[in-house]
């Protein structure tokens, strides 16, 4: 069962002054747990500019708010609203919490490392700024995200606060308009690039593990051209994670899981178009091949077969004029039609592939209009359609319409939240394909294991046991993944088991947990995981 949400302000609470972080924090913070009783109108970015205040005046009552309000909080310090302080990051008077690491500072890397107030660090988040979101090149307005996300590492995976740090790799923006601002406050020049730039990212990996003993680092929010790069030059040999690839892979292989067990089928008989040929979609592609490779055996060509790209030029096939990005190649198929027949509409894309799944990822909002949806539900009786562009103004359709263009039959997911539907008695909550089920998980069993890398097979691993988790009536509800309340147990059981299959692939540097058995594995975790810690705190008063 869910954990009981406890008030927040107790008797050993410091007293605040009244409506001192704003009408709707204030309110937040004198409920008794009651969150959807809340109505207090203020805009996000409001309250997001209210819960830095909170977290800059009083950090353990901020973290504990995060920790017990998470579903209440969680839109106002990541997505959606993460993305509109990255965009006026330079004008909002934040005070930054992370590290910046400019192209100016190179060579002096390690020793800005260990100039950082807190020297025990076990997990960096680290953007270059260039793709944050769906919003395009932020420039060191990148930070915001690294912020946001690292909160999550506390919020959902129960990292202590004080071993987290958010850093921005500042090497330029070749937004013009962020150049041109005066209120900027990055490097005035265009993006550093090519090998210059690999020294730069080299520089910092080689930093941090001169620096701590241990620490995982995730990559979030790298330019396509560069993120599979950095990735494979490092995947292997430290213990590193890039969230939109693989991150992002995981809990949409899951929610697909859960859309084939909802409709009476299962992944095997699936086909995929992806609307977007970017990070997402392919590491999604490759993670779903790897899976069907896996469970079901089959060939690699014939896993790839079920997964097919379009981009900004249309289908992306063999025999397209022009040279394909590596990361596109091996999606790149042959059909039985000649190249005049490829389809450069999505539309046209739909009626030729007749595909069970469409998955979006290109933020071009409306993208999946009546026409496509009505298309899709003509062809599936339950058509699959995860429109996962964040924030939500990059959307490819809303809920409202998907479940309306397709009579009610859309089994739907999105990168951000959107509004529950009533279909009769039932309230239809849309599922949020949201990488916050994966990435704290994923960091904090690195962690406690001391993993010297991160293979994709514990991404299948993570995307198996929450695509299984939902039960027969959550299901019905339109609910794919399991429901927020539960988060910090289903954080804990995936720690574990990832935590068990890390030492059993035996990448593990902490001999000490051999032997331990999945129930030793939890008890591990509930000993280092600061909600059920402050839990048992609370108990012992």
């Amino acid at each position: 069962p869910p954990i009981p949400t406890p008030p927040l302000l107790s008797s050993t609470t410091p007293t605040m002054s009244s409506a001192s972080f704003g009408p709707w924090l204030d309110t937040l913070l004198a409920s008794e747990g009651k969150e959807e009783e809340i109505e207090v109108q203020q805009k996000p970015i409001e309250k997001y500019m209210a819960l830095r205040k909170l977290e800059r005046t009083s950090p353990k009552l901020f973290h504990k708010l995060l920790q017990h309000r998470t579903k209440t909080v969680l839109p106002f310090v990541y997505t959606p609203t993460v993305g509109e302080a990255c965009q006026k990051y330079h004008k909002l008077g934040i005070k930054t919490n992370g590290l910046y690491l400019r192209a100016t500072d190179r060579g002096r890397f390690l020793e800005k490392l260990r100039s950082w107030p807190r020297q025990n660090i076990k997990v960096i988040v680290i953007t270059d700024g260039e793709r944050i979101l769906g919003l395009g090149d932020l420039g060191a307005g990148g930070m915001g995200i690294s912020e946001g996300k690292i909160l999550l590492y506390t919020a959902i995976g129960g990292v202590n606060p004080d071993y987290l740090l958010p850093v921005c790799l500042d090497v330029g923006t070749n937004r013009q308009s962020l150049l041109d601002d005066p209120d900027y406050k990055g490097l005035r020049q265009r993006r550093v690039t090519g090998n210059q730039y690999y020294a730069l990212v080299d520089e910092f990996m080689k930093a941090v593990r001169e620096w701590q003993d241990y620490c995982f680092v995730q990559f979030e929010d790298f330019g396509n051209h560069n993120a599979f790069v950095i990735l494979d030059n490092y995947r292997n040999s430290y213990p590193c994670f890039n969230d939109d690839i693989q991150g992002t892979a995981t809990i949409v292989v899951a929610a697909l899981l859960a859309a084939a067990r909802k409709i009476g089928t299962d992944i095997l008989e699936q086909k995929f178009l992806f609307f977007g040929a970017g990070e997402a979609a392919t590491g999604i592609a490759r993670l779903i091949v790897m899976g069907l490779k896996k469970w079901f055996h089959l060939s690699e060509e014939e896993a790839r077969k079920r997964c097919i790209l379009f981009d900004s030029r249309g289908l992306v096939t063999h025999g397209r004029k022009g040279k394909l990005k590596p990361h596109k190649e091996e999606f790149a198929h042959k059909f039985e039609w000649d190249e005049k027949r490829r389809p450069t509409k999505l539309l046209d894309a739909v009626k030729l592939i007749k595909p069970t799944a469409l998955i979006g990822s290109a933020t071009q909002p409306g993208a999946f209009g009546e026409a496509v949806v009505k298309e899709m539900a003509r062809i599936n009786d339950n058509p699959i359609i995860f429109a996962l562009s964040n924030p939500t103004s990059k959307s490819e359709c809303s809920f409202k319409d998907a479940y309306e263009w397709s009579g009610g039959r859309v089994v739907f997911a999105s990168g951000s939240p959107f509004p529950p539907v009533r279909q009769g008695s039932l309230i239809i909550t849309p599922a949020q394909a949201n990488n916050a089920y994966v990435f704290p998980a994923i960091g904090h069993a690195a962690v406690l294991t001391k993993a010297r890398c991160l293979p994709d097979d514990l991404m299948l691993v993570v995307a198996k046991f929450l695509g299984d988790y939902t039960t027969a009536e959550e299901l019905k509800t339109g609910k794919l993944l399991p429901p927020f309340k539960m988060i910090h147990e289903v954080s804990l059981r995936c720690i574990a088991m990832l935590c068990q299959h890390i030492v059993k692939l035996g990448l593990h540097g902490t001999p000490e947990l051999d032997n331990y058995t999945l129930s030793d594995f939890e008890k591990h975790v509930k000993r280092n995981h600061q909600f059920f810690l402050n839990a048992a705190a609370r108990s012992r008063l």
